[in-house]
């Protein structure tokens, strides 16, 4: 199988995205109940919980270059699954901490782990698409990063009032295991430990990417500024529950998890650099019109469109820095996932005091004035990367047509092109194989087969919730079978996020029999 072929549905692959979504829901919780958790069992003020936050975000942000540097020397599947590894080891601090001094071991652990799976994991990906569609992969791993925080928050809302902090810190033990099992599995890949050249160790690639990781870091930090001072706005002035909220961001979340995947077969067509910009200007345009809106319906019909477009940016960006790594592809994903951090650290507190210092329109504003220089800024620096020119879906010519004849090649002589041709007409009798990738392989059946097999997996997700969902007496769909109506004191999140999931399996199967009883290819790069 060559490089170009192997994308995240091989076996290989298929391991890495269920590590992914294994280690991604433990993960993600976390950032929700650690401060709950510090201030309730541990007794910590508010100093001590930030405290404890900070620490694990920096010590993260200082583990992801070395991150990046191991996962070029080594066997990347290894390096997450020592991250997953150390992610367990955290949990398992977490669930037995009685001190402060054990919660922040188990921080350190966590901030390394995460970044050693995360840097390691997106290497790995970069480097099995590099002559493939990048951008489908990253895609890929982005939406079943989202589909493991649906499932974290599903499980951790249902048992934690049952069962407390510690089951579901053992659970997230339990989870980062399973993630570090599935990574390895199979045999080790040899790695080039000499390093990728004069070049590289000069930091000229880091140089080049530094306009990139400039744009990215900033926008990350209006963007997560942004995210809290929503939240804050949700709560303070608009007084809606925690559950009503939790609906606000239902629409936009269940976008984000399922849209990134299948966004290449947009950015394909646009390109990295619109793609980029679009999305840079619709961040603009949901941080402006926060400003005046203020109503929860037209703030979760601004926040699904913005949820789109970073389900299209995150892919593109990822892929466009594996691209620009050369043969260092850790290393830029250290770099850029240590802007991103940067950003994300730095954003809620430069926010937070624009936001109290001058109100909630100032901050607005803020955020949409950097989206929209983002925006102005991201073509320089894609083109400061010197990447090849992209071949666009509508440049590509069709496989099946007879292709015009290139010129003659410099230094050819020019008996090469009556060779050419005779070598065409001794093979018009079978067609040539196409090879762009290996999503171009699929014809009408083999695609339908593929949608019916990823089906039976989501439907048996989907029964598996809806039974836990029937146990804790939360299932919005038995509810309305036996009862008619969920009735009103046994109205939750826990139902809410059942009547969603339902939608949303109801909407997959649809989509998936289709390619059944009306089977049509998979779209190419050549359609």
């Amino acid at each position: 199988m060559s490089a170009g072929t192997r994308t995240p549905t091989d076996p290989a692959g298929r391991r890495v995205l269920s590590a992914a979504l294994f280690a991604s829901a433990p993960a993600e919780v976390l950032d929700f109940l650690l401060p709950l958790w510090a201030g309730s069992t541990l007794h910590a003020g508010a100093s001590a919980v930030g405290a404890l936050i900070a620490f694990e975000a920096v010590l993260s942000l200082i583990v992801r270059p070395l991150a990046g540097e191991l996962a070029d020397r080594f066997d990347q599947r290894r390096v997450a699954a020592a991250g997953a590894a150390l992610y367990a080891l955290s949990f398992a601090g977490y669930a037995l901490a009685d001190t402060l001094a054990v919660a922040f071991v188990a921080a350190g652990l966590g901030g390394a782990g995460g970044a050693l799976f995360w840097v390691a994991l997106r290497a790995w990906t970069g480097r099995r698409s590099q002559d493939g569609d990048g951008t489908s992969a990253y895609g890929k791993l982005l939406s079943a990063e989202g589909q493991g925080a649906f499932i974290g928050y599903l499980v951790a809302f249902s048992l934690l009032e049952r069962g407390g902090y510690p089951l579901l810190f053992w659970l997230g033990s339990a989870a980062c295991v399973v993630a570090t099992a599935s990574l390895l599995r199979g045999p080790r890949e040899e790695r080039d430990r000499t390093g990728a050249g004069r070049e590289d160790r000069l930091g000229a690639a880091g140089r080049r990417l530094l306009p990139l990781m400039v744009v990215s870091a900033v926008t990350a930090a209006a963007e997560a500024g942004l995210w809290m001072l929503l939240l804050l706005r949700l709560q303070g002035d608009l007084e809606l529950s925690p559950n009503e909220i939790a609906l606000v961001f239902a629409p936009g979340f269940v976008v984000f998890v399922l849209l990134p995947e299948h966004t290449h077969h947009l950015t394909d067509r646009l390109g990295r650099t619109p793609t980029m910009v679009a999305s840079f200007a619709a961040s603009a345009l949901f941080a402006a019109g926060l400003a005046v809106v203020s109503t929860p319906l037209a703030i979760a019909a601004f926040w699904t469109v913005a949820a789109a477009c970073f389900a299209a940016q995150i892919p593109v960006e990822q892929a466009t820095v594996a691209a620009a790594s050369g043969g260092r592809i850790g290393r830029g994903m250290g770099l850029y996932e240590s802007a991103r951090l940067a950003g994300v650290v730095a954003g809620p507190l430069v926010m937070g005091v624009l936001y109290e210092q001058l109100g909630w329109t100032a901050a607005c504003a803020a955020a949409a004035a950097t989206s929209a220089v983002g925006a102005l800024v991201v073509p320089y620096a894609v083109r400061t990367l010197h990447l090849p020119q992209e071949k666009k879906k509508s440049e590509t010519p069709n496989p099946t047509q007879n292709p015009t004849p290139d010129p003659t090649p410099t230094g050819s002589g020019p008996e090469t092109v009556p060779v050419r041709e005779d070598t065409e007409d001794m093979d018009m009798s079978k067609p040539e194989p196409a090879q762009p990738s290996a999503e171009t392989t699929l014809g009408p059946k083999e695609h339908a087969r593929k949608e019916r097999r990823d089906w039976y997996i989501h439907t048996v997700a989907f029964a598996l919730g809806q039974l836990v969902l029937w146990t804790l007496d939360s299932s919005w769909l038995v509810w309305q079978i036996t009862d008619g109506s969920v009735p009103d004191d046994q109205r939750g999140p826990l139902v809410w996020f059942g009547r969603i999931w339902l939608t949303i399996w109801v909407i997959d199967t649809l989509w998936s029999w289709s390619y059944t009883i009306w089977p049509r290819e998979k779209k190419s790069k050549s359609s």
